[in-house]
């Protein structure tokens, strides 16, 4: 793995901490019922959609999410892959960090799961079915990047056992 995909990695993984933080504020702010930060701004009454589990949800997306792509950016270096393969782990890795991460803050917000098109037993609506198709390029890209990290690994692993 370059450098440079070691950074990209770790700077996506830096974005999607920020997006845990403003989820998290806004699941502080949707439990409150108001934006209150003394000595700042006090008692601002504000309606912020969804319900608490999903914003916990979306709140940990952001943070495991983010932590993961600082943990295969570090790891990067016990991996004998090609150019190529490390390519395609962190293009795959972003997609899944980011579209795991990004339809979770929009199920919190609608009010949808993004499980089922058409909703399933929780109920049809147009935000739900756009979030669920989201939802294929990071399914995709998990199990991409989760085979290449083992291929990485056992092919590194093999090749210090012959040495």
């Amino acid at each position: 793995m370059t450098e440079r995909q070691r950074c990209l990695l770790v700077l996506h993984g830096v974005g999607l901490l920020i997006s845990a933080m403003a989820s998290g504020w806004l699941h502080f702010f949707q439990l409150l019922g108001e934006i209150d930060l003394w000595p700042l701004v006090n008692h601002v009454e504000v309606q912020v959609p969804g319900e608490a589990r999903a914003w916990i949800m979306a709140h940990l997306e952001g943070i495991t999410n983010g932590l993961l792509l600082f943990a295969i950016a570090l790891i990067g270096r016990f991996l004998e892959l090609s150019s190529r393969q490390f390519r395609w782990l962190v293009v795959s890795s972003i997609t899944f960090g980011w579209l795991f991460t990004l339809p979770a803050i929009a199920n919190a917000w609608f009010g949808t799961r993004g499980l089922a098109f058409g909703g399933g037993p929780f109920g049809a609506s147009l935000a739900n079915d756009v979030i669920y198709l989201f939802g294929w390029p990071a399914m995709v890209g998990v199990h991409i990047a989760f085979a290449l990290l083992f291929i990485g690994a056992w092919k590194r692993y093999r090749a210090l056992a012959i040495a």
